[in-house]
């Protein structure tokens, strides 16, 4: 359930130079919210936990409000099933095994949110984000403070720093015979 931009490094010095670059980089996304129903992994593919019945739909002007409300610095519990490491184990491992975690919130900007359609349940949204911020865990977030829960469907990236998926190249197009003209020098 995602797709969009994803920057691959070839060979040693290059997938060094990845890791600051992604930790540095503000990130832009294009995402899909399900909102009255809560799931486990917090997007599509997870067990549903939590399901809202006989609950008016929030207006769109409460969701824009809601929206808004995200926007700077904050604390963000990250998802339970995320390769993040807890007591020097990777989250998801844990988590599938149905063990009890306590993940620390970390702290997160949201320099912009903004809602592009809303047809209840489902709002589509643009963010740009800093580098940490799981979109999982924004539409979780914005599900709860909108009374209704959430979870997140559909995820596109579509910049990562300077890098914009406009300007990439897509797998299809991507052969050995080309893939050397198509590098870019980090």
């Amino acid at each position: 359930n995602a797709t969009g931009l994803l920057i691959v490094g070839i060979g040693r010095q290059s997938t060094k130079k990845l890791g600051s670059l992604a930790k540095d980089t503000t990130k832009t996304y294009e995402g899909e919210v399900v909102l009255g129903e809560e799931r486990d992994t917090e997007d599509a593919e997870g067990k549903v936990v939590s399901k809202v019945a006989n609950v008016s739909p929030p207006t769109e002007k409460e969701v824009n409000e809601t929206l808004a409300s995200f926007q700077g610095e904050q604390e963000q519990v990250p998802p339970a099933f995320s390769a993040l490491k807890v007591g020097g184990k990777k989250a998801y491992e844990m988590a599938r095994k149905g063990k009890a975690l306590q993940i620390e919130p970390r702290s997160i900007t949201v320099h912009s949110i903004k809602l592009v359609s809303y047809d209840y349940p489902k709002l589509n949204i643009y963010c740009e984000v800093s580098a940490g911020t799981y979109i999982r865990s924004l539409a979780r977030d914005i599900g709860k403070a909108l009374g209704v829960g959430a979870y997140l469907n559909n995820l596109r990236r579509t910049n990562i720093g300077k890098f914009s998926v406009q300007n990439a190249t897509s797998l299809d197009k991507l052969t050995k015979e080309n893939w050397e003209n198509l590098a870019v020098n980090l």
